[in-house]
């Protein structure tokens, strides 16, 4: 016999369960939103969004924010274990619970939008699959937190470092207030200044993204991304070592470029998983070496996916301004997380490096 579920212990048992932070959202705060990404286009009878998440652990930029190790962020915070295990245990649980009670409980992993094939709808009246919500926005609208101007997802607790995913349920579940726009992201653009793939705009050049939910307005900056993905995926020179031990006199300018989000990652993936020949001068015969066994070491359950850039603005730039301006809950004994002049690589690969 199905018993009353009660929104405070099922909060409690996401949180014993590893996830960190916990909020729901009423489908009708879903309003507007594109078929493919509404939430009752997965489940037509959904009544609440529940999103979670969970942090990424600080000391997983180290590495790459001192230039000396790669692996961590990929593998431990970023679609490695974290996307593909230690999230999916706090939803998966969750989800149990909830069916406990009687309720359907649909545990959802963060897709991304540009994986929707131009396909049909399967049957009469369908959605056209792949369904994916935009799994940010959905944070906003359960109140988790806000929107960076980079596009990040900021929380009260550890600012922008944080992966989300959600559950969704028939079951109506009180939904958490919204945060206002402003309250997390006091605009400084940190961001802007850190991403070296110049991909952020600045707040000055008006290239914004607005959402309404209910009656409130969101708004962040309208991101490149295309650049911002040569950036991260190891397009960029500049922030890849393993480019200029692979391809000493190659010069490539990301900030030059103007190419979609899908046409950046056919040019960032196909090196990084590949293999060419075996000679003396490239034993291995892997075309980037470097990035393919970081996307090896990272993939964590088949995730199959890899970070080179580790988020230098968005996030490290982001978090760095937010804990010395005290915006962040979690602090830290060590004091700032950027504690010297930033490193940078040249576009002209094996050429020194500069600080910046």
């Amino acid at each position: 016999m199905p018993t009353p579920l009660n929104k405070q212990a099922m909060v409690d048992m996401a949180l014993a369960n590893g996830l960190d932070l916990v909020g729901v959202a009423n489908i009708e705060r879903f309003a507007g939103a594109p078929e493919r990404m509404h939430p009752a286009s997965i489940m037509p009878n959904c009544r609440s969004v529940i999103v979670v998440a969970r942090r990424i652990v600080r000391g997983n930029w180290r590495g790459i924010e001192e230039g000396t190790y790669w692996p961590t962020y990929t593998y431990y915070g970023y679609h490695g274990l974290l996307n593909s295990f230690f999230i999916p245990v706090g939803t998966y649980e969750t989800s149990c619970f909830i069916e406990d009670h009687g309720y359907e409980a649909v545990p959802y992993y963060p897709g991304v939008p540009e994986t929707q094939p131009p396909d049909g709808t399967l049957r009469p009246g369908a959605v056209a699959p792949n369904v994916h919500l935009a799994i940010r926005i959905a944070g906003v609208a359960a109140g988790v937190g806000e929107m960076g101007w980079s596009k990040v997802f900021l929380t009260k607790k550890f600012g922008p470092r944080v992966r989300l995913a959600a559950i969704l349920t028939d079951a109506e579940i009180e939904p958490d207030p919204l945060i206002p726009m402003g309250t997390l992201c006091d605009r400084c653009m940190a961001c802007v200044g850190g991403c070296q793939a110049h991909a952020i705009p600045h707040q000055r050049e008006g290239q914004v993204v607005r959402i309404q939910i209910e009656d409130q307005t969101f708004e962040w900056g309208d991101v490149h991304m295309g650049r911002c993905t040569l950036g991260f995926h190891g397009g960029d020179p500049r922030v890849s070592p393993f480019l200029h031990k692979t391809l000493p006199g190659w010069e490539f300018d990301v900030t030059k470029q103007d190419v979609t989000e899908d046409a950046a990652y056919k040019i960032c993936w196909p090196p990084t998983f590949a293999a060419w020949r075996r000679t003396e001068e490239d034993p291995s015969g892997l075309l980037v070496e470097g990035h393919n066994e970081i996307m090896r070491w990272g993939g964590g359950a088949g995730a199959g996916s890899y970070a080179i850039e580790g988020s230098r603005g968005c996030m490290r730039s982001c978090f760095d301004h937010q804990e010395r301006r005290g915006m962040c809950e979690q602090t830290f004994h060590g004091g700032p997380f950027i504690r010297r002049p930033r490193w940078i690589l040249p576009c002209r690969c094996g050429e020194e490096s500069d600080e910046a």
